[in-house]
């Protein structure tokens, strides 16, 4: 039964890997929440796989970003609150919801908005992330 769990959870985290790829150039898709559910499928599945997610020059940043230091980059963050922002229109003026509904989806994104703006932003030095890595 292991294998099979091992093949599922391999399967799955290439398909996160994917779309994360795929959300780096197109707006509608987040690269990092892929990113990080890659690599806990393939922590689960393959260490190996695991390690070269975490170490690829391009999509392992993110992750580690986010798992060293709870930081989303400037573009991330502005891409994100664009895209709530356009939510909040499309449900105020492009739905005809019950306001108890609206109420509650507009505080949803506002705590979503919350919760981004409070995440740190600025670059991590990359001698400071070495040095965290070497310890490591």
């Amino acid at each position: 039964m292991q294998p099979y769990r091992n093949g599922a959870y391999i399967a799955f985290g290439w398909l996160c890997v994917a779309l994360g790829a795929v959300g780096a150039v197109l707006p509608l898709l987040p690269t990092t929440v892929f990113l990080l559910i890659a690599a806990w499928a393939f922590a689960k599945g393959s260490p190996r796989l695991h390690g070269w997610l975490m170490g690829h020059p391009a999509l392992g940043p993110y992750i580690c970003d986010w798992q060293d230091y709870g930081r989303i980059p400037r573009r991330a963050k502005a891409l994100a609150i664009v895209m709530i922002g356009i939510s909040a229109a499309w449900l105020t003026f492009g739905m005809e919801l019950e306001l108890w509904v609206l109420a509650a989806a507009l505080t949803t994104l506002a705590c979503v908005v919350m919760f981004i703006l409070t995440r740190p932003s600025d670059a991590i030095p990359r001698s400071k992330r070495a040095k965290e890595t070497a310890r490591l």
